[in-house]
Formats: structure tokens, C-alpha cells, sequence
């Protein structure tokens, strides 16, 4: 069993940080996208992963060379942005006959990893949504398998959508599909979709069950960021590296705050995810993500996403106030 991980999208919808950073390594309650992701899978027993490299490839493969050197792993290279189906093609040779488990690498979600790995049919998993025409669909029938799948469909015929993970065992017709629409210039949207060779698998013969996932965490957009980084710190709990230094601060659970952090005369927290190495003081944080050896000062921040090395400084006041006053410092 391999898993096979597409990490080449440039995260055009969480610029200006995918500029200088993968969104794959943007940090998440207390890990980063990827790290839940590998960490899933390990725990379930695979060892052997094809990461699909391209834009800021170079701190994909230094991650998790760090991270996992224990780990067999492979970095293929997609120079050209043509599509999730286009890059799961050219892991052809590394993948040859095994059975694989492709996870996109902004897709987390709660589901039983080894249930899924150890399934002897091919399966998709999904998840009910409200609106599912911005995500490929799946048709199932009574007997739970999938009889079709439309990628991003205007009419939709079904509400589930398909989460981004696929543990596939007939990996021969899946690149005999692959490369058919590769060579029949097969795409929706511009893009050759897996959605679309997946479908061609279908219509071979191949039969693939659906599996609904528990929670579907979405990572594509800054305020959905925050949201899953709030509710995977309530479900993992709160993490605070011994090695900090809090001077005259409170923290407001749940909280995540990494090694090496000087926090002093501050509020964090809730639902606050600290990188290594940041200094923050005489500031008020919550429902936040702050980056890796960042430097905060007088500042108020509240459903924010601050960027790796980022120095941010608030203005300071001094007050004299009088009773029954109500002062509004906000910038209008």
C-alpha cells in the first residue's frame, strides 16, 4: 500500500501566504495541513508515500525529510499545473501495480484510516453538503456503491461530495483512464480531473463504494482555516510546549503554542496556534493563527492569520479617563 499525496497547487485563496509558503505547511492546530495528514496515515500503518511536488516543492521535501525520516518516500515533480488527474499520472511508474490511497493535501477528516486502507473494495469518501456544485459529486444507489461521479456539476444530482480521498485497488484501470483522457483531451474546467478518470473506471466496470466520513475539515480559504484550526484544537486538545517563557500572561483554552515562544503582559487564546520561536507581548489574541519566529507587539488581533518571520506593531495610548465615558479607539 502507498499513499500518493498532490502538493503541487499553488493556494491561490490563501495569498498573500501561499506566496512564500506551501499551503500544505501551513501551520494548524499545532501541526500544519500536511502533518495531520501524514500523521493519519502513519498511525494506520503505511510507510511508503509519493509526495506530487511543485510550486515551493523545495520546502515540501525539506519538511518532511525532517519530519519523517523514517518514512520511504518519493517526490515527483508536476511542472505544468494541469490538473489533480494530470499529477496523480505521473506517479505511474513509482505506483506500478499496488494498491494506493490518494489524500489531497488540504484534505483532513476524521474517518477510520485503517478501516478505509484495509477495505478489499475501492472506495471514495464523502460527505454531505449543502452545496455540493463547487465539488465533485457522487451518484450512489441503495447498496452504498458509487454509480457515477461529476466533477463541480451545475444540476447536481446528489449532495455528496467527494472529500479528497480515495483508496484505490484497481490501480491498472485507473492509469489506463488517466492516460485515455490525457490523450483524448478529457478535462472539466480546463483541468484533467481524477473526478473524470474515476467516472472512466466506472463505466470499465470497476466497482467503488462509497465511505462517509465523520467531519470534513476545510482548509482552501482563510476563514475556514481559523474555523477548522478552533474545532481540531477542541477535538486534540490544548498543547503548550515546555520550553517558553509567560510572563504576566493569561491563556484562554484551547490554545496551541509551540517551543521557544516569550509571551509577556498578553491575553491568548481562544482558539489560538502559536509557531516556535514567536515573541508576543502586550497584546490580546484569539481565534488566530501566528506563524513561525514572528514578533507581535501592542496589538489586538482577533480572526487573523499572520505569515511565518512577520513582525506586526499596534500603536500604543496613554488614557485618562473619567467615569461614565465610553471611548471607541477603532479606526473608522
Amino acid at each position: 500500500m502507498k499513499a500518493i499525496i498532490p502538493v503541487a497547487g499553488a493556494g491561490t485563496k490563501l495569498r498573500p501566504h501561499t506566496y512564500t509558503q506551501p499551503k500544505a505547511l501551513i501551520p494548524l492546530a499545532g501541526k500544519s495541513i500536511l502533518g495531520i495528514i501524514v500523521d493519519q496515515l502513519v498511525e494506520a500503518g503505511v510507510n511508503e508515500f509519493i509526495f506530487i511536488i511543485g510550486y515551493l516543492g523545495d520546502k515540501i521535501q525539506d519538511f518532511v525529510k525532517e519530519k519523517y525520516p523514517h518514512l520511504q518516500t518519493h517526490f515527483i515533480q508536476q511542472n505544468e499545473r494541469l490538473g489533480i488527474g494530470h499529477a496523480i499520472s505521473l506517479t505511474r511508474n513509482v505506483v506500478q501495480d499496488d494498491e494506493v490511497i490518494i489524500v489531497l493535501g488540504d484534505s483532513i477528516c476524521e474517518y477510520d484510516v485503517r478501516s478505509v486502507i484495509k477495505s478489499e473494495q475501492s472506495l471514495l469518501c464523502v460527505k454531505r453538503v449543502d452545496d455540493p456544485r463547487d465539488f465533485g459529486v457522487a451518484e450512489i444507489n441503495e447498496e452504498g456503491l458509487i454509480t457515477r461521479v461529476v466533477e463541480k456539476p451545475q444540476i447536481p444530482k446528489s449532495n455528496m461530495a467527494l472529500v479528497g480521498i480515495y483508496r484505490i485497488r484497481e490501480t491498472t484501470t485507473l492509469f489506463e483512464c488517466l492516460e485515455n483522457n490525457l490523450q483524448q483531451n478529457i478535462t472539466s474546467y480546463g483541468e484533467f480531473n481524477l473526478t473524470d478518470a474515476i467516472e472512466c473506471m466506472i463505466t470499465k466496470g470497476s466497482q467503488i463504494r462509497s465511505y462517509k466520513v465523520q467531519n470534513w475539515f476545510d482548509c482552501g480559504k482563510k476563514e475556514t482555516l481559523l474555523e477548522s484550526n478552533a474545532t481540531l484544537l477542541r477535538k486534540m486538545g490544548q498543547t503548550i510546549s515546555d520550553d517558553h517563557q509567560f510572563e504576566n500572561t493569561i491563556i484562554v483554552p484551547p490554545v496551541s503554542i509551540a517551543a521557544g515562544c516569550d509571551i509577556s503582559n498578553s491575553i491568548i487564546g481562544p482558539n489560538v496556534a502559536i509557531g516556535e520561536c514567536v515573541t508576543i507581548s502586550d497584546s490580546i489574541i484569539k481565534d488566530s493563527i501566528i506563524g513561525a519566529f514572528s514578533d507581535l507587539k501592542d496589538i489586538v488581533l482577533t480572526q487573523s492569520l499572520i505569515g511565518s518571520d512577520t513582525e506586526v506593531r499596534g500603536e500604543s495610548r496613554s488614557l485618562n479617563i473619567g467615569d461614565n465615558t465610553e471611548i471607541d479607539l477603532g479606526k473608522r
